[in-house]
């Protein structure tokens, strides 16, 4: 054995992230027994995309009593949706409260991951140590890596360029002509923050999003008193939120006639907020609602209005040096460039975990997305993930799902531990059972045959992750550790 194999460090259990996933791992393990465990965080903060994302207007698009865990509720939320500075310190408070930041290692990016089938463990690389764990866990967030158009010219723009991940607070906006390629969930939010201060804003629409009313407003302080004072009404409340946010799977999940009701709210509210009728016409989505992620926004629509701002729906031929080029041949000369364009479609550590087959889970989501139950995979040993493959709902809060699977790794673990079971590998007619169950399940949802492309669907067309029922369900399917579906060894 080499002096580097006698010296790296070993743990129990290895979690990369701490984000939400992370965090939760962690005090659920710790509650069960766990304390041999480490958290691989890359930066110099907790918070995944709640530390990553500032940029003007971030907040959730799920209320906040519905987004946040169960076991630590807030009844002291100061908006019915929760901003980007008060997630994040709810996050850290519960870090803190459940002793959870002396298990994380604060910029160590995940270099690579190797399950050893001899030793029986993943050789793990990081940007500041080595280690090796006989438990890996994903909780890399799906929102991680930016996403950029490929557009000609890009390189010889000479003004100022970033994307809503990547915002940039140093550069002043006041005055200038800006683009903004992009209308995805982020554009909505910074969009009516920054149009007041620009001398001119372009928007470049590829296809309209559904609008609906988001109806946000500060809590009263009477509101926070009888929350901290009545837990009950909290959980009254957030499973109102609950019920209401699944109501959404009627859509794709029952029958697409449910659309019209939401569909109509979606059109009165362009009605109410957009006085000009072209703009109207243009801002009106030609694809059924969900079928791309509908946006709750009270602010977007009317900013649109204003005479500053220009909807551009012609494609994009070029970047010059100092402005946009249509493909009408139309040129618009700007200053700056926002890309709210999204995120890659999976997260950059997926490319680093590497099965016992020598191949990431990259390479197998590039095939088709694939686990079992968002989970576990087949081919990758004592590894399980939050978000996985089929693990997220269309329609519901990722909050949810996310603890179904806490409760689900937890169980496996504890039942590692009380059998002394050494090793266990999801088996791969599992896995194919239930892939074969989601693309059956999937044919007829209105991701797939709604009219639209998205982040939703594969290029070949396929449901790219989304788990094609409902969340109670879901939750049902995690509730235990179900061992007949591995194989196991001592």
């Amino acid at each position: 054995m080499s002096i580097q194999a006698e010296t790296t460090e070993h743990v129990r259990i290895a979690v990369v992230g701490a984000g939400f996933g992370g965090i939760g791992l962690a005090v659920k393990l710790r509650e069960a027994g766990f304390e041999d465990l480490v958290i691989l965080e890359r930066a110099e903060d907790l918070g995944g995309t709640w530390r990553a994302n500032t940029y003007p207007g971030c907040a959730c698009d799920v209320p906040s009593q519905l987004y946040s865990y169960s076991f630590a509720p807030n009844p002291d939320w100061s908006r019915t949706y929760g901003r980007q500075p008060e997630i994040l310190e709810y996050l850290r408070r519960v870090a803190t409260e459940h002793d959870v930041v002396r298990h994380i290692r604060f910029g160590a990016e995940l270099m690579d991951a190797r399950w050893d089938e001899g030793a029986s463990v993943w050789r793990v690389e990081t940007s500041t140590s080595s280690l090796t764990a006989d438990i890996l866990i994903s909780a890399a967030g799906i929102f991680a890596e930016a996403k950029y158009p490929e557009l000609p010219g890009l390189d010889r723009f000479q003004g100022k360029t970033f994307h809503s991940l990547h915002w940039d607070h140093d550069h002043e906006l006041t005055g200038e002509r800006v683009a903004v390629i992009g209308t995805g969930a982020s554009a909505v939010q910074f969009v009516p923050e920054i149009q007041p201060m620009v001398d001119r804003l372009l928007l470049f629409q590829r296809s309209a999003p559904w609008i609906v009313p988001r109806m946000d407003r500060r809590t009263l302080g009477l509101e926070r008193l009888l929350l901290r004072r009545i837990p009950l009404a909290q959980r009254a409340i957030r499973g109102g939120w609950y019920a209401a946010i699944e109501g959404f799977g009627l859509i794709s999940l029952v029958d697409k006639r449910f659309r019209h009701p939401y569909e109509a709210l979606g059109r009165l509210q362009l009605m109410r907020q957009v006085r000009d009728a072209a703009l109207r016409k243009t801002l009106t989505p030609d694809y059924v609602i969900g079928c791309k992620r509908a946006i709750f926004s009270d602010a977007y629509l009317p900013a649109l209005d204003q005479p500053n701002v220009e909807v551009v729906t012609e494609a994009i031929a070029e970047i010059r040096p100092h402005s946009i080029v249509l493909c009408d041949g139309t040129e618009h000369p700007v200053d700056t460039i926002i890309y709210g364009t999204g995120f890659t479609s999976i997260p950059s550590a997926y490319h680093r975990f590497i099965g016992r087959y020598g191949r990431s889970i990259a390479d197998l989501y590039h095939e088709e997305p694939q686990s079992y139950l968002g989970a576990t995979v087949a081919g990758f040993p004592n590894f399980f993930c939050t978000l996985g493959p089929f693990g997220a709902a269309g329609n519901q809060s990722a909050i949810y799902m996310i603890e179904s699977q806490i409760a689900y790794i937890v169980d496996a673990l504890k039942t590692m531990r009380d059998y002394e079971i050494g090793r266990i590998e999801l088996r791969p007619e599992v896995q194919g059972a239930f892939l074969d169950e989601m693309d059956r399940r999937s044919a007829d949802t209105v991701w797939l045959t709604g009219g639209c492309q998205s982040y939703y669907t594969t290029a070949d067309g396929r449901n790219a992750g989304l788990y094609p029922n409902w969340s109670f369900e879901y939750r049902r399917r995690t509730r235990r550790f179900d061992a007949e579906s591995y194989e196991m060894s001592r």
